[in-house]
C-alpha cells in the first residue's frame, strides 16, 4: 500500500459520514441496526488486506458516496476505464468519469484498480468493426495502453491488463486480439503496461477460475509460463461472480497455488446472486457464502485484495443480465447493510450488531436537495417477517414541511409527519420492500429525522 494522500481530518470525516449513513435505519420495536463498529476497510487493513468496491462515478454523492468513502479503501471503475468508454471514436477521448473516480479516491485515502485495458467486450465499434493487419493491431494495442496507463501514471495502484482470455475448457478465447496477434498479445500488453507505469501492479483477470478446474489451470499455466519468460506479471484476479450456495470448495487451495507461483491474488468482482425474491433463508446462506470467500482470502498471505462488484443492489449488473436473479451485493437497494455485509465483517475479525431476526425496518433518505426544497424516500423492508399494512412517522427538527407525497398518504401536524400505505402497496413480504417518496421544503438545515414503523 502507498502512503496516505489525505489528512486525518478527511479520513475522520469519511468515517463520520459512514456512521451517519447507517444511523438512519430504525427497526420497529427494536434497537437501531447498524453496520460493523469498525469500517470494512479498517478491518481488512488489520488483516493485511484491502477492501474494495466497483463504483459508478455519477453516483459518488450522498449516501452512495458516503458508504463508498467510509467502508472501502480501493475503488474499481465499473465501466469508466473500458476502451469503449474512454475512446468512443478513434482519437477522441472522454476521461470525465474515470477522472472523477480517481479524484474521489484520492480525496478519501483510497487506491484505484484500473479496469480493464485489453478485453473482448465493451470495445468501441470503430475498433471491433475495423479491418486490421497484425502490425496495425499491435500498434493499436500499444498506443491504447500507453495513453491510458500513462494518463494515470503514479496514481493507480493496479491494472487489470488482460481480461477474460480463456474459454471454460481452458482454450484461448477467440477474440480480436487472439485472432490477430496469437497468444503473444498477453505478454505484449503486460510489457506495454509496465513501460507506461513501472510502479503499478499488473494483473490478468478472469471469471469461473475461483476453484481448481480446467479454466483456472489454464490460467495457472499461463502465469507460470509468463514468469519463466520474465514477462511482467504481478497478480491474478479471480472475479468471483458466484451463485448462492456454490462457493467452490477448492477456493483457498486455488488461491494458494497461484500465490506459490510468486504472484499476488485478488478477488476482484465478488457478488453472490440468488433467485428472487430474497428471503431470510437465502440471505443467511448469502452471508455464509460471503464469509467463506472472505475467509479463504484472509487465510492466504498473498491474497491482497477483496473487491465487491458494486456494494449496493441498486448498482448491480446482475438483475439486468440474469433475469429472475439478483440481490447479489452486501447492501440492499436502499443502502441498508444485509447479512452478507456482516459475513464479510466477521471473516475480517469484526464485531457486528446485525438487524434483529424477524423484523421489518423503515429507512429515511434525502435523494436530492436544493436551496428551498428536497426530495426524500422512505423504504419499509422485511426480513424474517411480513406486513399486510404499514404506517411510519417522524418528527422534523428544523421546520421542514412535506409538500407532496406519492405511493403513500401523508399528513403533517406541526413537526410530526405520519404516512400510511396506499391501497395497492400495504403488503410487504418476507425479504421484500416498499418505497414511497415525497417532496418537502426546508430553510437553514435539513437534518435526517428518526423514523418509527408502527
Amino acid at each position: 500500500m502507498r502512503s496516505s494522500r489525505t489528512s486525518l481530518r478527511v479520513r475522520l470525516a469519511a468515517l463520520l459520514a459512514g456512521a451517519a449513513t447507517v444511523a438512519t435505519l430504525v427497526t420497529a420495536g427494536a434497537t437501531t441496526a447498524h453496520a460493523a463498529d469498525t469500517p470494512l476497510r479498517d478491518l481488512a487493513a488489520a488483516k493485511g488486506k484491502a477492501m474494495g468496491t466497483a463504483v459508478t462515478g455519477s453516483k459518488l454523492t450522498g449516501t452512495y458516496g458516503d458508504i463508498a468513502g467510509a467502508q472501502f479503501n480501493w475503488l474499481t471503475p465499473g465501466n469508466a476505464m473500458k476502451w469503449g468508454s474512454v475512446e468512443p471514436t478513434r482519437g477522441n477521448f472522454n476521461w470525465a468519469e474515470a477522472d472523477q473516480i480517481v479524484a474521489f479516491a484520492e480525496a478519501h485515502d483510497q487506491e484505484v484498480r484500473g479496469h480493464t485495458l485489453v478485453w473482448h467486450s465493451q470495445n468501441p465499434s470503430w475498433l471491433t468493426n475495423g479491418t486490421w493487419t497484425s502490425a496495425q493491431l499491435s500498434t493499436l494495442l500499444n498506443d491504447h495502453i500507453a495513453t491510458e496507463v500513462g494518463r494515470y501514471k503514479g496514481r493507480l495502484a493496479a491494472w487489470d491488463v488482460v481480461n477474460e482470455p480463456f474459454n471454460e475448457d481452458g482454450t484461448y478465447r477467440q477474440t480480436l486480439w487472439y485472432n490477430g496477434l496469437g497468444t503473444g498479445y498477453i505478454a505484449q500488453a503486460l510489457t506495454a503496461a509496465r513501460a507506461a507505469d513501472p510502479a503499478a501492479k499488473l494483473y490478468i483477470n478472469d471469471y469461473n477460475v475461483e476453484g481448481v478446474n480446467a479454466k483456472s489451470t489454464a490460467l495457472y499455466n499461463l502465469v507460470k509460463s509468463l514468469k519463466e519468460q520474465g514477462v511482467p506479471i504481478d497478480g491474478v484476479g479471480l472475479q468471483a461472480h458466484l451463485i448462492l450456495g456454490q462457493v467452490p470448495s477448492t477456493l483457498q487451495q486455488n488461491i494458494q497455488r497461484f500465490a506459490d507461483l510468486g504472484v499476488d491474488v485478488a478477488i476482484t468482482e465478488l457478488d453472490i446472486r440468488m433467485t428472487l425474491p430474497s428471503d431470510s433463508a437465502k440471505l443467511a446462506q448469502q452471508k455464509a457464502d460471503y464469509k467463506a470467500v472472505t475467509a479463504a482470502c484472509v487465510a492466504v498471505a498473498r491474497c491482497v485484495n477483496l473487491t465487491v462488484w458494486g456494494f449496493t443492489d441498486s448498482d448491480s449488473w446482475v438483475e439486468s443480465t440474469f433475469p429472475g436473479q439478483g440481490a447479489a451485493t452486501p447492501y440492499d437497494a436502499n443502502y441498508a447493510p444485509k447479512p452478507a455485509y456482516y459475513g464479510i465483517a466477521e471473516a475480517l475479525g469484526g464485531t457486528t450488531t446485525p438487524p434483529p431476526t424477524g423484523a421489518c425496518t423503515a429507512s429515511y433518505s434525502v435523494q436530492s436537495q436544493w436551496n428551498t426544497g428536497f426530495t426524500g424516500n422512505v423504504t419499509i423492508s422485511c426480513s424474517g417477517a411480513a406486513l399486510s399494512s404499514w404506517k411510519v412517522g417522524w418528527t422534523y427538527g428544523a421546520g421542514q414541511q412535506v409538500t407532496q407525497a406519492w405511493n403513500a398518504t401523508c399528513t403533517q401536524s406541526g413537526a410530526a409527519v405520519s404516512c400510511a400505505n396506499a391501497s395497492y402497496n400495504g403488503t410487504v413480504p418476507d425479504g421484500g420492500s416498499v418505497t414511497f417518496g415525497f417532496n418537502g421544503s426546508w430553510s437553514g438545515s435539513n437534518p435526517v429525522p428518526t423514523v418509527t414503523l408502527g
